[in-house]
């Protein structure tokens, strides 16, 4: 149960960074790429600070 939301929250930074990257080089949204991939290192972080 401990691995379930490092777990989760990995799926969530890919899903961002798929997503982030999709939209900067589509070139609709780049703010909201960018807000997308600075969740992504926010939940990375997250992930690192639980996992030591």
């Amino acid at each position: 149960m401990t691995g379930l939301v490092p777990g989760l929250l990995m799926l969530a930074v890919f899903a961002l960074v798929a997503g982030g990257i999709y939209l900067i080089r589509k070139g609709r949204d780049r703010k909201r790429g960018m807000l997308m991939l600075v969740a992504a290192a926010v939940f990375l972080g997250n992930v690192l600070i639980l996992t030591l």
